[in-house]
C-alpha cells in the first residue's frame, strides 16, 4: 500500500481538480464546447466525466494496478504541462494559488510514485 501512496494521493488531488474545473467552468477551454451557454455546459462537462471515472474505478479493481497507477502518474504529469500549455488561455480560470496548488500537487505526486 505505501508503495502507492503518491498515486493514491496524486488521483485524489485529479478529481479534486476535476471538482475545482467545474468552478472554474473548464469547459470554456475546449473548442466546441466553449460555444456552449453556461448550463449546457456545465452539463456535458460533467456528464463527460462519467466515463472517465468509470476508466479509473475499472482500472482500480479490475486491473493490475500497478500498471494503472504508473499509468496515471504519467497522465498527471502531463496534465500539468497541458495547463501550462493553456496558461494564458482567455477562458482560463484557473488563476488563483488553490487551483495550482491542486494542480501542481498531482503532479509531483505522479512524479515522486514514478520515482521513488
Amino acid at each position: 500500500m505505501t508503495d502507492h501512496l503518491f498515486f493514491i494521493l496524486g488521483l485524489s488531488l485529479l478529481l479534486v481538480h476535476e471538482m475545482d474545473a467545474i468552478r472554474c467552468k473548464e469547459w470554456k477551454m475546449f473548442p466546441g464546447l466553449s460555444l456552449l451557454d453556461d448550463k449546457t455546459g456545465y452539463i456535458v462537462f460533467v456528464a463527460a466525466h462519467l466515463p472517465l471515472l468509470v476508466f479509473i474505478l475499472y482500472g482500480l479493481l479490475l486491473t493490475n494496478v500497478g500498471d494503472f497507477a504508473h499509468a496515471v502518474s504519467y497522465f498527471l504529469i502531463v496534465h500539468f504541462g497541458l495547463h501550462l500549455l493553456f496558461l494564458k488561455h482567455k477562458n482560463n480560470g484557473f488563476k488563483d494559488i488553490f487551483s495550482w496548488l491542486i494542480i501542481s500537487g498531482a503532479s509531483l505526486c505522479g512524479l515522486l510514485h514514478l520515482t521513488l
